[in-house]
C-alpha cells in the first residue's frame, strides 16, 4: 500500500503535533516501527505514514537494570547496543523484526520460558496520547494504560520508548540445521520427545516445517541459553542426517541474525495463529501433511514458501507475571504454544485464495487438536501471526469489554481509528 506522504518526527513532540493534525483534518495514518507485520493496513496506509526511525537510541542503566530503548528500532540493534554490557532483553526471535510491533502484541523469546513474554519484562513506556499529551506510563502512574499497552497495540496513542528489564547474557550454544523430506519422521519424533521430556528452561528448538523448490523440509533452530548444553538435551536433533548445519558457541546477536527470514523480503504474505496446550506425534504428523497439500497446491498460483512454525515452550510460560496485569494473555492459567502460518507470494491476483488457505489451515489443525482431545476451542490466539479477520474475542478474549472502555477513555475522538490494526 503507498502512503500518501511520510513523515519522521524525532521527539514525542513532533508525534504530538503529527497526531493533533491528522486528527483535526481525521487524515487516515500509519504508524511504522519495524514493519514486519503481515496483515495488510497494519502499518500501511494509502494516507500519512508515520515512520519511526529516529527513535533509535538504547540507553542502558546499570543499576537499575533498564535498556531505554527507542520505538524505532528493530531487536538486531537492541541486542548489538546491549552486548559490550554482557546483558540483554526478551525480544524476538529472528532477525528483522521491529520492537514496537513485537511488544505491543505480547513477545515470544527464546528466552520466555525463562522470563515469560516482551510485556512480562516491561518496566515502562514513554506514550504520546492522541490529545497529544506525552505521558510516562508505568504501573504507578497508569496503571489502566499500563495493562492495555501490553498486547493492546496502537488503540491509546503512539509509543516512542520502551523500558525494558534487562538480564545477564553470555554466549549461547545454538544454529539451525536443515533437513530434507526423506528424515521427517525423525525430526516428529525428536521434537515430540523434547516436548515430552525437556524441562530446561534455557533449552529451546523451534522447527520450521516449509515447502520450498518443490518439496517439503525443515529448518530447526537449537538454543541453549549458555556457551554449553547439558549432554543428550539435543542428541535426537543432532543424530538426523542434514543437508546443512551450522551449530556451535556464539554471540546471542550472531545466533539471532542466523535464520534467513529476510529471504522472503519485499514479497506479499501472511501470517495466521493455532494456540495448543501440547506437540504431539498426531499434531506433527498433520503439520506435515499441510505443509505438503498446500505447498504443492498454492505453489502452483505462485507461492514461494510455504512455512509452518512450531513453537515449543514450556507450560509455565505465562506465569512469569500475575493474573490480570495485560491486555493478551487474557487468562495466564494455562501456558499456549503458538504455531504460525506462513506464506508468501508475489502477485496481488493470489491474495485472497492465500489468505483463505491460511485460514483453512489453521481451521483444520485446530480440529485436529480438538479430536485428540486438546481444550483449545476458546484458546487465545497471539495477535501478531492472528490473520487480519480474526475477531477481537479470539485475541482477548474477556479483556474485549475492558479495552473497549480503556479505549473511549483516552481517545473519545476515536483518532486512533483513522489507522489499521486490531481496534477496540
Amino acid at each position: 500500500m503507498q502512503a500518501a506522504c511520510s513523515v519522521e518526527p524525532g521527539t514525542a513532540e513532533d508525534v504530538a503535533i503529527i497526531l493533533q493534525i491528522l486528527a483535526k483534518n481525521r487524515t487516515p495514518f500509519a504508524v511504522k516501527g519495524g514493519g514486519h507485520t503481515a496483515n495488510p493496513g497494519f502499518s500501511s496506509t494509502p494516507g500519512v505514514q508515520i515512520a519511526m526511525y529516529r527513535f533509535n537510541e538504547v540507553k542502558y542503566d546499570p543499576v537499575a537494570n533498564i535498556a531505554e530503548v527507542g520505538a524505532g528500532l528493530i531487536w538486531d540493534d537492541v541486542y548489538e547496543a546491549l552486548e559490550p554490557y554482557a546483558v540483554s532483553v526478551v525480544g524476538a526471535r529472528v532477525t528483522g523484526v521491529g520492537v514496537a510491533g513485537l511488544t505491543l502484541g505480547g513477545g515470544y523469546s527464546w528466552k520466555t520460558n525463562q522470563f515469560g513474554l516482551t510485556i512480562d519484562n516491561l518496566s515502562g513506556f514513554e506514550l504520546v496520547l492522541p490529545n497529544g499529551t506525552v505521558a510516562s506510563v508505568t504501573q504507578d502512574s497508569y496503571p489502566d494504560l499500563f495493562f492495555g499497552l501490553k498486547g493492546g497495540f496502537n488503540n491509546f496513542g503512539i509509543v516512542t520508548k520502551f523500558n525494558l528489564t534487562t538480564h545477564p547474557q553470555t554466549e549461547v550454544w545454538g544454529g539451525i540445521i536443515t533437513i530434507t523430506e526423506d528424515q521427517l519422521d525423525k525430526v516428529n519424533a525428536a521434537t515430540v520427545k523434547f516436548a515430552q521430556t525437556v524441562t530446561d528452561p534455557k533449552a529451546q528448538v523451534l522447527p520450521t516445517y516449509s515447502f520450498v523448490l518443490g518439496e517439503p523440509g525443515v529448518s530447526v533452530s537449537l538454543f541453549y541459553d549458555d556457551p554449553t548444553p547439558p549432554e543428550g538435551i539435543f542428541d535426537d536433533y543432532l543424530a538426523i542426517p542434514y543437508s546443512t548445519k551450522d551449530v556451535k558457541t556464539r554471540s546471542f546477536l550472531d545466533f539471532v541474525q542466523l535464520a534467513p527470514v529476510n529471504a522472503t523480503s519485499g514479497q506479499r504474505a501472511t501470517f495466521n495463529a493455532v494456540s495448543l496446550l501440547q506437540y504431539t506425534d498426531t499434531i506433527l504428523a498433520a503439520v506435515l501433511n499441510e505443509t505438503k497439500f498446500w505447498g504443492q497446491r498454492l505453489s502452483l498460483e505462485g507461492g514461494d514458501f510455504i512455512g509452518y512454525d512450531v513453537e515449543l515452550f514450556l507450560p509455565t510460560i505465562f506465569s512469569h507475571a500475575p493474573q490480570g496485569s495485560s491486555a493478551y494473555p487474557p487468562s495466564r492459567n494455562t501456558g499456549l504454544l503458538p504455531l504460525n502460518i506462513n506464506y508468501a507470494w508475489n502477485s496481488s491476483l493470489v491474495d485472497e485464495a492465500m489468505h483463505d488457505a491460511a485460514r483453512q489451515s489453521a481451521a483444520h489443525l485446530t480440529q485436529v487438536a480438538l479430536q485428540e482431545g486438546q481444550d483449545i476451542a476458546g484458546a487465545a490466539l497471539y495477535s501478531n501471526y492472528a490473520i487480519f479477520s480474526t475477531p477481537l474475542e479470539r485475541i482477548y478474549g474477556d479483556n474485549v469489554a475492558k479495552l473497549k472502555v480503556l479505549k473511549a477513555q483516552y481517545d473519545p475522538e476515536n483518532v486512533m481509528g483513522l489507522a489499521g490494526g486490531w481496534k477496540f
